[in-house]
């Protein structure tokens, strides 16, 4: 990935789907407005279509905005819905595996039974 994920602040990936022709001003305004975050503190923000088939991923940096886009060919990416809160922090290890295609949640289950 081309962002050096240690310069990042936080992690946070929506937990409800985000219409996809939504760009950098459509994302940021749904930041600031559903999450009532601030999108200029370089915190990765990670959006999903409805089938979860694409993905989404608003970063800011020192001058301007990234904005990353993914889409599965075959599969979906493995995010489970939550009605607790609009967004759920993961670490830079959940992300990757999230963009290989893995079920993250499982995998920190996984890690904690074999320590």
């Amino acid at each position: 990935m081309i962002i050096n994920t240690d310069e990042v602040k936080n992690i946070y990936i929506s937990n409800h789907f985000v219409d996809m022709r939504k760009s950098i001003d459509g994302l940021t305004l749904i930041v600031h407005s559903q999450f009532q975050m601030n999108v200029l503190d370089h915190s990765l923000f990670i959006f999903t279509n409805k089938s979860r088939n694409r993905i989404k991923i608003l970063y800011y940096e020192s001058n301007g905005f990234w904005l990353f886009i993914k889409r599965l060919e075959h599969g979906k990416f493995k995010i489970q819905e939550s009605q607790n809160s609009p967004t759920k922090v993961i670490t830079s290890c959940q992300l990757n595996w999230l963009l290989e295609g893995l079920e993250f949640d499982e995998k920190i289950k996984e890690k904690q039974l074999l320590i």
